[in-house]
């Protein structure tokens, strides 16, 4: 595995690895939902480039910039382990050189949720992506379903653009007690830990009233909200939205839904989702879910 940490390094190396290259965009601090990622990458293309940074111009004022974690050989191994090819680690002045001005904003699906909470966040997501990918020049990149709404922003980009590749999604992976895998998870007390299993029962229970034919939109948020009383946390929201224009769903459907829900413990805020029905958080459901073609 080939490590590099400069632009002009990163494009001497991918010129060697071909058309046929998945990569996966990460901050580091890699867990089991990062490497499954890697492994669908693995599995679907001859090379696998992935990238460390940890961005700061998606980072809002008062979030945990500093303190993210950065434990960066353990990265690489892990990354070795798992068969990558390539790793870019630049740093900050490498991605924003003195005197750089440019910026994407994508309308309209960065306007709810995590858009409206962390203001500014997707203009920074979009801008290193979209330079990630012009680096990189990937066949196909791979999301987790957990940023559920960073995955439906950066299909809009990319069709925008006229990118030439796939955005593949790859369903949340979970701790045996449902907590879905995150790199901030480290940062929760063991009583705040145990609280934010609440967050799976949540869904949990949101998707066992669709099952028994609930649709009205206020009644699954109820059901997710009286999973979350005792959770231990600040509940921020609850939110049913269509999955391909994140549009908030406020009237009955058979169309699916996506349930998205944030906790707030101490500094840490916890995202979840999932989507209605169940059966569709699976990687073809979310691909066609979630703004897919």
């Amino acid at each position: 595995m080939r490590v590099v940490k400069t632009i002009p390094d990163l494009r001497a190396a991918r010129a060697t690895l071909g058309q046929s290259v998945g990569v996966v965009l990460t901050m580091g601090a890699l867990h089991a939902g990062h490497l499954a990622l890697v492994r669908a990458a693995r599995a679907d293309h001859d090379h696998v480039l992935a990238t460390i940074f940890v961005n700061p111009t998606q980072f809002t004022p008062g979030e945990d910039f500093a303190r993210y974690p950065r434990p960066i050989e353990r990265d690489l191994d892990l990354l070795r382990d798992h068969g990558v090819d390539l790793v870019f680690t630049p740093t900050p002045d490498v991605m924003y050189p003195p005197g750089f001005q440019t910026h994407i904003t994508v309308d309209g699906v960065t306007q709810g949720l995590e858009g409206a909470a962390r203001p500014g966040h997707f203009m920074g997501v979009a801008t290193v992506v979209a330079k990630f990918f012009n680096l990189t020049q990937p066949a196909t990149t791979y999301f987790g379903q957990k940023d559920a709404q960073q995955v439906v922003v950066v299909r809009r980009m990319v069709r925008d653009l006229d990118f030439p590749l796939a955005v593949a999604v790859i369903p949340t992976e979970r701790e045996p007690d449902g907590l879905a895998m995150s790199s901030r998870n480290v940062y929760l007390t063991p009583d705040q830990r145990q609280g934010a299993t609440a967050l799976r029962r949540a869904l949990l229970a949101a998707g066992a009233a669709y099952e028994t034919g609930e649709r009205d939109p206020a009644a699954l948020r109820e059901a997710a909200l009286a999973a979350l009383h005792d959770c231990g946390g600040e509940v921020e929201y609850v939110s049913l939205n269509d999955p391909r224009t994140l549009a908030p769903v406020d009237r009955p459907t058979e169309a699916p839904l996506l349930l998205s829900l944030v906790v707030r413990y101490g500094r840490t805020r916890l995202l979840d989702n999932g989507l209605l029905p169940a059966s569709l958080n699976t990687r073809a459901g979310l691909s066609a879910a979630l703004g897919g073609e």
